[in-house]
């Protein structure tokens, strides 16, 4: 442990977080590090890393790595006491090949970084009705995914099934496959037309039981979201509940911390990134950001080109300019995701300017 006595001047601390201890460095206003420690990743760790922190002087803000994994206890600890958490992301790899890994340097890394301005978001802050959507929905993500295993095993079963249950099973709709296989009762396992039987009840049983759990968490998200989604936000084309959650939940419980519509849609994965070199111009498609929330930017597209006039337009416009569909959606979410902050964050966003790394075309 590193220590050095308390400052005049303001502070500022970084926390490398982990399942079972987090480590802490506190740096003053021009980088030195005034103090190294390790901390119990529990309540009493978190009162304790505060007072170790403001021990050495007036504590500005904390960067906090992992504020959505192991850090979301102590960023909510610390931002109930009043301190600016600040969101650091992983560090440069390049850095870290070059000056090696440990967890005092990453804390040192996550302290600069909020002290240069490198790391300067607002995490969520997970408090309200947003962040009980984000809980269910991430149930019923998985619930969504082992029944769509449990139906292609299903199907892949009657493929290779003996010729009697193939031909009874092969061609039908996946409701109704597994309609007939849950009323199996199938005989001597030694027989593989029974044995084939058996499995194929399991799992229409399985599929039944897990729609079951998605119907559940549905209907037991749809007031969460009617509570938690501004005025108007629903009554938007192509906005339902699923959709609604999933940008809300990009958005978080705090959605004024967003700077401007244009951080907004980088949090969404639509906005295009500056790969500009030489005499070249260009941008290239953002793969980063929230991909649920892509996705339901990608919903809300695809439906409106089917049934709204001014969408159908557009793309007809921009098909005889030579562009392609993928690249026509890819700005139709950019615009979409404009109107989505604009309802999500109204008059209660913030009055800066974006960032210039913010600013981008639709």
């Amino acid at each position: 442990m590193k220590t050095m006595l308390k400052q005049d001047g303001p502070v500022i601390g970084g926390v490398d977080t982990h399942k079972d201890a987090h480590m802490a460095v506190v740096i003053d206003e021009v980088g030195r590090v005034l103090g190294t420690k390790a901390f119990a990743a529990d309540a009493k760790g978190y009162v304790a890393l505060l007072s170790w922190m403001t021990g050495y002087g007036e504590l500005s803000k904390v960067g906090v790595e992992g504020t959505g994994s192991y850090g979301a206890g102590l960023a909510r600890h610390l931002r109930a006491q009043g301190v600016a958490v600040t969101e650091v992301v992983r560090p440069n790899r390049q850095m870290r090949r070059r000056r090696g890994k440990s967890d005092p340097t990453d804390a040192e890394a996550a302290a600069r970084a909020a002290l240069n301005g490198d790391a300067s978001g607002e995490p969520r802050s997970r408090d309200g009705a947003v962040e009980a959507v984000r809980a269910l929905r991430v149930a019923r993500r998985s619930a969504l995914k082992a029944r769509t295993q449990a139906a292609n095993q299903l199907r892949d079963l009657a493929v290779s099934a003996p010729e009697a249950l193939r031909a009874k099973l092969i061609d039908l709709p996946t409701d109704e496959r597994v309609e007939v296989a849950a009323r199996f009762r199938p005989g001597r396992l030694t027989d593989p037309a029974e044995a084939t039987k058996a499995a194929m009840r399991s799992l229409a049983l399985r599929y039944q039981a897990l729609s079951a759990e998605v119907a559940r968490l549905e209907e037991a998200m749809l007031p969460l979201v009617a509570e938690a989604a501004p005025e108007g936000l629903l009554a938007k084309q192509g906005v339902g509940p699923q959709v609604a959650a999933a940008l809300l939940g990009t958005a978080g419980d705090n959605p004024s911390r967003l700077r401007s519509e244009a951080s907004f849609a980088a949090l969404c994965g639509t906005s295009p990134v500056d790969a500009s070199s030489g005499k070249h111009a260009r941008h290239r498609l953002n793969r980063g950001g929230d991909r649920q929330a892509n996705s339901a930017l990608w919903r809300v597209v695809f439906t409106r080109m089917s049934c709204d006039p001014r969408t159908k337009a557009y793309f007809e416009r921009r098909t005889k300019e030579g562009k392609t569909k993928r690249e026509i959606m890819r700005c139709l979410k950019r615009y979409v995701a404009r109107e989505m902050y604009k309802c999500i964050v109204g008059d209660n966003g913030p009055k800066s300017p974006a960032r210039p790394q913010d600013l981008v075309a639709a």
